[in-house]
């Protein structure tokens, strides 16, 4: 058996979407913890791995013909167990197209729009007491996910998943559907709900999703701990070596 593949993770959308890959496909891994609230991105051992000091990423020790490769960006990791295990991640140019075009959807699209969304809808009226501030935020960023949504009820309509067979596309684009968070009603969007139902109800999906729960902060909260994580996530600026 391979040696376990190491994920740099903490229980975020983008770190729900290597864990689930990793047992949807049956591979084995462990979990290093990275308290992004605490600044443990920024320690030299996890930008070695990861130089834009955000999770998740991996070490995959036989990754490259039995020597370890270090990946960083989600998209880039499941696209690299998907050919690992040969699943998930057709082999004709057609089908790996229409996967990577849903994948890159999600990495470029969705899961930037609707980070935008949580941060005004959630945190920032943590942060900042007069919301007249915050208003155009929340507006642009609500809606333009509500947009999103749309292209993705669209997609289903005619389909059970979003690229043809279940693949990595979908298993990058679930974790992001969190309508409460993002000011969306389901309901406004039935092939998106039922598929939503679907892939949640897999097995797999479930305990990928279970991984580290307990380590979740709720960084809208009141008090010192919270606010000292905001602090270390939305006050970045590049760092001089």
């Amino acid at each position: 058996m391979s040696a376990p593949i190491e994920i740099w993770y903490w229980p975020t959308p983008n770190g729900h979407k290597i864990t689930i890959a990793c047992e949807e496909m049956e591979l084995p891994y462990t979990v290093r913890p990275v308290n992004i609230g605490t600044g443990e991105q920024f320690t030299p051992e996890f930008l070695a791995v990861s130089p834009n000091n955000r999770m998740p990423a991996i070490v995959d020790p036989d990754g490259d013909e039995g020597r370890p490769l270090a990946i960083f960006e989600s998209g880039a990791v499941l696209q690299h167990l998907g050919r690992r295990s040969g699943r998930f991640y057709p082999q004709s140019p057609r089908e790996r197209a229409e996967v990577e075009q849903w994948l890159f959807w999600q990495m470029g699209g969705l899961g930037p729009m609707a980070g935008q969304a949580h941060h005004f809808r959630g945190y920032a009226r943590a942060i900042t007491p007069d919301q007249r501030h915050l208003a155009y935020g929340v507006a642009r960023y609500t809606n333009e996910v509500n947009r999103l949504y749309g292209v993705l009820d669209t997609r289903l309509r005619d389909r059970e998943f979003v690229a043809g067979d279940y693949s990595i596309a979908d298993m990058a684009i679930w974790p992001w559907i969190l309508p409460r968070l993002q000011g969306q009603d389901l309901e406004e969007f039935p092939a998106l709900k039922v598929w939503h139902a679907r892939v949640e109800a897999r097995p797999a999906v479930q305990r990928g999703l279970e991984v580290g729960k307990e380590l979740r902060r709720n960084l809208a909260a009141a008090g010192a701990e919270a606010e000292a994580a905001r602090s270390v996530l939305f006050g970045q600026r590049a760092r001089k070596a």
